[in-house]
Parts: structure tokens; sequence; C-alpha cells
């Protein structure tokens, strides 16, 4: 039950990455006259650095959600268990919200990229595991 728990908790983090930062910087421009509602193009992201890096952190959040989505599924599916899964789907969400912060609240040096990574690199290995989890059990 833990990982469909750390499932839809990456889920909430996804729409409150979404709401509390592209959200709510559009609807504060449009609201103070700023800007109109059709201008906010998602081809072309304009706007202050850290509105451009919450676009990439959402979007980011947006590409991984599937992945983790598939495995909870396959997990559930095949009815496999193992005392690895919950540290890892825990591990994954515990990595993927510090991983969203640094990207949207820091300018990207090449430390706070490192930083980054290494979060995200955490979430990779987990995702990795998972996988081979399931097939060395199935």
């Amino acid at each position: 039950m833990l990982p469909e728990w750390m499932l839809l908790g990456f889920a909430a983090w996804t729409l409150v990455l979404l709401i509390t930062t592209v959200g709510a910087y559009r609807l504060s421009r449009v609201l103070r006259g700023r800007a109109g509602m059709g201008d906010f193009p998602a081809d072309r992201v304009q706007g202050q650095d850290w509105y451009v890096r919450a676009m990439r952190a959402h979007a980011n959040c947006i590409e991984n959600l599937p992945v983790f989505a598939v495995l909870v599924y396959v997990l559930r599916a095949f009815g496999i268990v193992s005392p690895a899964v919950d540290p890892l789907c825990t591990v994954i969400l515990a990595a993927r919200i510090p991983q969203s912060l640094v990207h949207v609240c820091f300018a990207q040096t090449d430390r706070v990229v490192s930083v980054r990574f290494a979060f995200y690199f955490v979430q990779l290995l987990s995702f990795c595991a998972l996988i081979v989890l399931i097939v060395w059990r199935r």
C-alpha cells in the first residue's frame, strides 16, 4: 500500500509545484493587468529565471510520473512483495521534492546543478532497482 501512497504523493507534489509556481506567477500577472491569458505560449517560455526553472521542474515531474506509475502498477499487477519496495518508493518521492526545490529556488550554478542531479540520480537508481526487482521476482 505504501507504493501507492508515494505515487499519490508524487502526483500531489506535481500539482503543488504547478499551483505555487507557474500558476501563481501567471495568475498574478493576469490579475495585475501585466499579461493576458494568452500571453504564455508553451513553445516559448519567457519570464523571470525562477519561473523558467519552475516550468522545467514541473515538466520534469510530468515526465517521471508515468514511469513511477507504471512501476507501481506492475508491482501490484504481478503481486510482487519485497522488503525493498517500500523504501525504494519512499526514496523516489523523498528525492523528488528537494530536486524540484533546488531547481526552482536556486540559480543554476555548477554546484547547484550537481546537487539537483544527485537527487535525480537517486530517483533513477531507485527506478532501476524496482525494475530489477520486478524482473527478478517475476
